[in-house]
């Protein structure tokens, strides 16, 4: 690979079927929910979600998971024997306040108050893998500021929370191709040796994007396009993924996330995700070689403007999928969600935004979610909650024998 690896690898034992070019596989099906509150304070909706296996999981034939109450989303406050439907219900509101905390001045490290295991006990995992899948399509320019301007104080806060553990930090766009502007402009440094920049897109001719540029689900490192980064990212460690050792995460996150708005509008966030954590993906000479652990907790953060309603598969596939790469328990993965939320009571996006009924359904599959709504207008609070639920997993995560 152009950009190295770790020198290590752990990998999957099992082969996932993804929803992109890579064929079916059996899925799960007759998933069931039912409604079951975390014993964390936390203001989400959960659902038991689907248990795994380690056969390949089908993203395209696996029956629809969840009863008619999942659709109801984590943006509602559930909390003891009654629920609430007024302003206070917001999701950035914890249970031990009826004070929305969504302004600008919002802190994790401040937000969150560390339980379970964080109160000295010995922790289940020492490892943990973040996938962030951002959509760089139109539009995302703002939500990707705002996720960027969170990152800081939620890593700091993870590490002051969870000490000593190993982490790996990846981000996946929801978009394979670079865009009809961006292969003109590649086209023009390869016909132009020594040319530096193309004309008249200023994109950077040296390095040009290699072939896990383009593949949809490989970690990102040169994010190019219109409001992106427009550089290679050059990764401490020289993977396609932040290493916890990085002496500058934040701004290698900042690279790396800035993915920008040239995306195609058809995203395909989950897609992009399974493909990201599949043996493909994952395995020696692959693109995000050693960047999933069997013996790591798994946070996926997905942040779109959009419904998906372009990857192959439906949500109980998607969520088969991830269960099979951490060898069949849901409880080592945390899903982190930053959905639209027209639909839901006192939503913050306008109604010109559709909502995205089976992101929503995948997130609340599993038991340790939160979702919260894209428009926010800063994701402090959101990511303080998560730092909680992490905790709370990392706690309970039992290494696979």
């Amino acid at each position: 690979m152009p950009y190295g690896s770790l020198g290590r690898c752990t990998c999957l034992g099992l082969l996932i079927a993804l929803a992109s070019g890579c064929g079916d596989g059996g899925g799960r099906e007759d998933e069931s929910a039912s409604n079951a509150s975390l014993p964390t304070g936390i203001t989400t909706l959960t659902t038991a979600g689907p248990g795994g296996s380690e056969s390949d999981a089908d993203t395209s034939n696996a029956s629809e998971a969840g009863s008619d109450s999942a659709s109801e989303t984590g943006d509602t406050t559930t909390s003891g024997s009654e629920s609430e439907s007024d302003a206070s219900t917001s999701p950035f509101t914890t249970s031990d306040s009826d004070t929305s905390t969504s302004d600008s001045d919002s802190d994790p490290s401040t937000s969150t108050t560390g339980f379970g295991c964080g109160d000295g006990g010995e922790y289940g995992c020492d490892k943990v893998d973040f996938l962030f899948v951002i959509d760089n399509s139109g539009s995302m320019g703002d939500n990707q500021d705002n996720l960027i301007a969170s990152f800081p104080g939620f890593i700091s806060t993870i590490q002051n929370t969870l000490p000593d553990n190993d982490y790996h930090i990846m981000v996946v766009d929801t978009d394979a191709g670079k865009g009809v502007e961006l292969q003109l402009c590649i086209n023009q440094c390869m016909n132009n040796p020594g040319l530096q920049t193309c004309f008249p897109f200023g994109y950077p001719c040296n390095p040009l994007p290699d072939e896990c540029d383009e593949t949809l689900g490989a970690g990102v490192v040169y994010p190019i396009g219109g409001d992106a980064t427009n550089e290679y990212c050059n990764l401490f460690g020289g993977n396609r993924y932040i290493l916890h050792d990085d002496p500058n995460i934040a701004d290698s996150f900042a690279c790396v996330a800035k993915v920008g708005d040239d995306g195609d509008g058809s995203e395909r966030p989950a897609e992009a995700m399974v493909s990201a954590l599949s043996f493909q993906q994952n395995q020696p000479g692959a693109c995000n070689e050693g960047f999933l652990r069997d013996d790591a907790l798994l946070v996926i953060t997905i942040i779109t403007d959009e419904p998906d309603t372009n990857s192959q598969g439906i949500p109980a596939g998607w969520a088969a999928n991830v269960i099979a790469a951490k060898k069949g328990d849901q409880s080592r993965v945390v899903v982190l969600g930053l959905f639209t939320d027209p639909e839901q009571p006192n939503p913050v996006c306008s109604m010109e935004h559709a909502p995205a009924p089976q992101l929503r359904e995948f997130a609340q599959s599993f038991s340790n979610n939160i979702i919260a709504s894209v428009c926010e207008p800063n994701y402090a609070s959101f990511f303080g909650q998560a730092v909680s639920l992490i905790d709370n997993a990392c706690c309970e995560f039992e290494p696979p024998q």
